[in-house]
């Protein structure tokens, strides 16, 4: 007679078996919502914003000249009744807009205006302390850049100023056509006449990121970053660790160890592309919530200078810049930096975009002195979604009540601790599931297991 317990030995050996086999096969790959889940909170919005007084010459039209122009306007309808007030209105904007230079003239006054530049992006906190990664070139804008931005921006104010004053003077409200050609001969205007000067330019520089203080109650807030280490814009190494004081806890993105990116990896993307934070019809809180694109490492190649960049096909935009790239294990594999051009345009070529590879990044994060790691409120909360996409939404609630006693602001740990709830209040929980149905799964295998032996018995085994 055979041993029953012999037979049991033999059917746990191949559950076993079956279970080491499943390990083998399984992939540490974290599903796309699952990987937003975990990093999203990490993302951060970088503006660097740049002020100065600006000192312009103030221009005024030509009183003569231009009442000349009324006077011959006026000659061509001697009956005044072949053209209405708005087509000899048109008549004299368009002649203004063709000869700009004989109307108007530059005098010795200067108008004194305070201007401001923002230059957005995106990084990410690699502490919970709050050192912090971007690019370089969103902080440390050349001054050709920040001199342009500030005459283009000065003379769309002075223009709308002019044009609006001429409206006044002339009781008449301008078309759209009649506007966008005053302010091109106002653009050439001061252009070519007028003399702009900048003084006490300054820049600060802003971190902005999400906070949470109860359900669907998200808020933004705004912290000044010091710069703690930099490269170059391209084609330097453009990288840039910042630095936020007075924060702890901070939710915070893993860095890859290992420095090989392979082709043809999966990847994602989070940032603040400018066509989605600046959409007029999107709610302006929404603006802090990152958007993920998602794509694969087209190739490796090498900058001018050098050193690798990682070539990808996932989405980028202006805002972008600076936005982790992350592989489907949810670990930053590289800094997105730059796009390519279209030569026939001149606007970005899709699908054609370069990252800084982290073994570039690691050199600054180093230079930094700073250890990258997960906080105590990520490493909390990363452990909770994993319970939450398991179904064991009870001990994800744990973890999730621990993650508001260290850092109460997480982004989104609200809506989990509320869908924990709700699940576990309508007997979702997988674990519960396992104790409600335990004494009948063990009756069911005693009875099984009793009728085994009794015909064992009966048969001699």
């Amino acid at each position: 007679m055979k041993h029953p317990g012999g037979h049991i030995k033999i059917i746990l050996a191949v559950l076993l078996s079956c279970r080491a086999y499943g390990l083998l096969l399984a992939q540490p790959v974290i599903p796309g919502e699952h990987n937003y889940a975990i990093n999203a909170p990490g993302v951060a919005m970088v503006q660097t914003v740049f002020s100065a007084t600006v000192y312009v010459n103030k221009v005024e039209i030509s009183q003569r000249r231009f009442n000349q122009l009324v006077d011959s306007v006026q000659r061509l309808d001697m009956t005044r009744n072949l053209l209405s007030a708005e087509q000899k209105l048109d008549i004299v904007v368009k002649a203004l807009y063709n000869n700009p230079l004989r109307y108007f003239a530059a005098t010795t006054q200067y108008l004194s205006q305070q201007h401001r530049i923002v230059s957005n992006g995106t990084g990410f906190f690699i502490t919970g302390d709050g050192y912090f990664v971007t690019n370089c070139h969103i902080i440390d804008r050349d001054s050709a850049f920040i001199r342009q931005k500030f005459i283009l921006s000065t003379f769309r104010e002075v223009a709308d100023a002019n044009i609006r004053s001429l409206e006044s003077s002339w009781a008449m409200t301008l078309t759209d056509e009649q506007r966008s050609l005053l302010y091109n001969s106002y653009s050439l205007i001061y252009s070519q006449l007028s003399s702009m000067i900048l003084f006490d330019l300054q820049k600060d520089i802003f971190i902005i990121y999400r906070a949470d203080n109860g359900p669907n109650q998200p808020f933004k807030i705004k912290k000044p970053a010091k710069v703690v280490v930099k490269g170059k814009a391209m084609p330097g190494k453009d990288v840039a660790i910042l630095k936020l004081d007075d924060v702890r806890d901070m939710p915070t993105l893993p860095v890859s160890r290992d420095s090989i990116i392979r082709i043809g990896e999966k990847i994602l993307v989070y940032g603040y592309p400018e066509p989605a934070t600046s959409n007029i019809f999107l709610a302006e809180e929404s603006n802090t919530e990152p958007t993920l694109t998602a794509g694969v490492v087209s190739a490796i190649k090498r900058s001018i200078g050098g050193w690798p960049v990682v070539q990808m096909d996932a989405m980028i935009s202006h805002g972008s810049s600076g936005s982790p790239v992350c592989n489907d294990r949810g670990e930053v594999i590289g800094l997105a930096t730059f796009g390519s051009l279209e030569q026939a345009t001149g606007g970005l070529a899709s699908g054609y975009n370069f990252a800084i590879p982290v073994i570039v990044m690691k050199e600054f994060i180093d230079s930094a002195k700073v250890k990258s790691h997960l906080s105590r409120s990520s490493l909390l909360y990363n452990e909770g979604l994993r319970y939450f996409y398991q179904s064991y939404y009870k001990k994800a609630l744990k973890r999730f009540e621990d993650v508001k006693k260290v850092n109460s602001n997480y982004p989104m740990l609200n809506y989990y601790i509320t869908l924990c709830t709700q699940r576990v209040e309508a007997g979702e929980d997988r674990s519960s599931f396992l104790q409600k149905n335990f004494f009948r799964v063990i009756s069911i295998i005693l009875v099984i297991g009793g009728i085994y032996l009794y015909y064992g018995w009966k048969r001699g085994w």
